[in-house]
């Protein structure tokens, strides 16, 4: 089976073929033939099982080779770096036709945005919450939108973002083709599938025989000491085979700090998090597709969404908050038919939380087993070389290296000044948008966005970065200014000194 044998135009076929993408995958197969027919789909299917041109193709086709001028389709995403992914993989697609895509999304200033909208593109891919931003000031007409496509609806759930798109439905006409594409399918989900859709058609690709989590991830569970974590982390990522790898974090500071660690120890590592500016973000997300940077040390808000089909490892440096949060990380391998390796590592005061986890996917392992930077089972179990320490020797660290991590933002050890909100901070930037809900989630924790006409990007859950002698404005973290201290040095004969 190809795409020519889908329906798929010569064109769009020749441009995929061009990036050597010929073959589709199951949801692809299954969702392009009735989405051609203009029948209102949805579409359930793991993370990293091709959802993306199962959806874009048929609406680049429909809109035809050149379209006129204007937002004619409009794709929903829960995340920036998903935005981004998404109008990358339709540009390809379309690369042959005079269709334009826009990426709309928070973090970034509007006249690059408003320009590519003003110069007439007809495919919309963005976030939520800047997408209703543009159009409340008419700088986004979404009333002639045709095809109307949730994207990764779970995520949106779980970020708090259906309210905003059931405003985003109120702004299109009531005749487009909706399509709705997503790994689960929770009860809210399926309540705003029968309000929006029009007799749906509902393909699931899901093997029911494969359980919750993916078939093709090796899973290793490890109880692990805290002081030896990053020297274990040092030998995983020497394993025979190790590709590109991403690390998760609990907080925000931990992701800068691994990160840096990583760095010392002879890794090409980046960060990923919140505190970061969008532009900082962006290059990280580059270095780590384009292989500069092989290690993208994140929290699970900020890396949501992220579509990288060549991850070989994922290592949970923190446990999981629970086994949803746990299938989101470990479904960053994987994928596109490849083998993947996920590892957790449980501290000794989250054996509850994993017994928990452990219960919910049955994984029939409720006491991880006791690992440390030694232990032989970690060797065998991740082809580890024997001999191996959990540093790089300077004359074998990878070509890119540098001693420093060049890709956290400027101000503060971890870059939370860079991102403060307050006036003279990152313009354009809109609340709602982000590595997750962030502001949102910040108001929770009491804080309010700061009224300025110049917004920071949203940045993570305010549980993100809660450590003691920290305070946060308007989402960014601030380390207290030291208080200074003189020092007094009184010399005396025969008595004490003091220091």
């Amino acid at each position: 089976m190809n795409f020519a044998e889908l329906g798929i135009d010569a064109d769009i076929v020749e441009a995929l073929e061009s990036r050597g993408i010929t073959s589709p995958f199951p949801i692809q197969e299954e969702a392009i033939p009735v989405a051609l027919t203009g029948q209102d789909v949805i579409g359930q299917a793991k993370t990293g099982t091709g959802k993306t041109l199962g959806f874009g193709l048929p609406l680049l086709q429909s809109l035809g080779k050149n379209p006129e001028k204007g937002a004619k389709a409009l794709v929903v995403v829960p995340t920036r770096e998903l935005a981004i992914q998404v109008a990358d993989d339709l540009k390809l697609a379309a690369s042959n036709r005079s269709t334009l895509v826009a990426a709309i999304y928070g973090g970034k200033a509007y006249e690059e945005q408003v320009a590519e909208i003003n110069a007439g593109a007809q495919v919309i891919v963005g976030t939520p919450g800047r997408l209703i931003d543009l159009s409340k000031q008419k700088l986004l007409d979404l009333g002639n939108i045709r095809f109307m496509v949730l994207d990764e609806a779970d995520e949106m759930l779980d970020l708090g973002f259906l309210p905003d798109v059931e405003r985003l439905f109120a702004y299109t006409p009531d005749g487009r083709q909706t399509m709705l594409f997503s790994a689960t399918m929770p009860g809210s989900i399926v309540t705003m599938a029968r309000k929006y859709q029009n007799r749906p058609v509902h393909i699931r690709t899901n093997d029911p025989d494969e359980g919750q989590t993916k078939a093709d991830i090796k899973q290793l569970v490890y109880r692990a000491h805290a002081l030896d974590k990053d020297e274990v982390v040092g030998r995983i990522l020497q394993a025979e085979g190790r590709g590109k790898t991403v690390i998760f974090t609990k907080t925000k500071r931990q992701a800068s700090k691994v990160s840096e660690e990583l760095v010392d120890r002879g890794f090409n590592a980046t960060a990923l998090h919140g505190d970061m500016t969008q532009e900082a973000r962006e290059r990280s997300m580059i270095a780590f597709r384009t292989g500069k940077k092989d290690i993208l040390v994140a929290t699970e808000v900020a890396a949501r969404g992220i579509d990288v089909d060549d991850v070989t490892h994922v290592i949970n440096y923190t446990i999981p908050e629970d086994e949803k949060a746990y299938l989101h990380r470990v479904g960053r391998t994987g994928r596109a038919g490849r083998l993947g390796i996920a590892v957790t590592f449980v501290d000794w005061e989250d054996l509850n939380r994993w017994g928990h986890i452990n219960t919910a996917l049955e994984f029939g392992q409720p006491d991880p087993t006791e690992t440390y930077s030694s232990s032989a089972h970690l060797f065998e179990d991740l082809s580890i070389p024997a001999g191996t320490k959990g540093r790089i020797a300077k004359s074998k660290r990878p070509e890119g290296w540098k001693p420093g991590d060049d890709e956290k933002p400027r101000g503060g050890r971890d870059g939370g000044r860079a991102n403060s909100g307050r006036p003279g901070g990152q313009a354009g930037a809109n609340h709602k948008d982000g590595a997750g809900r962030g502001d949102k989630d910040r108001r929770r924790g009491g804080d309010r966005p700061h009224k300025s006409t110049s917004h920071q990007p949203a940045g993570e859950k305010a549980a993100e970065g809660s450590t003691p002698k920290t305070e946060t404005h308007g989402g960014g973290e601030h380390q207290r200014p030291a208080t200074p201290r003189t020092r007094s040095r009184t010399r005396t004969r025969g008595g004490n000194n003091p220091a």
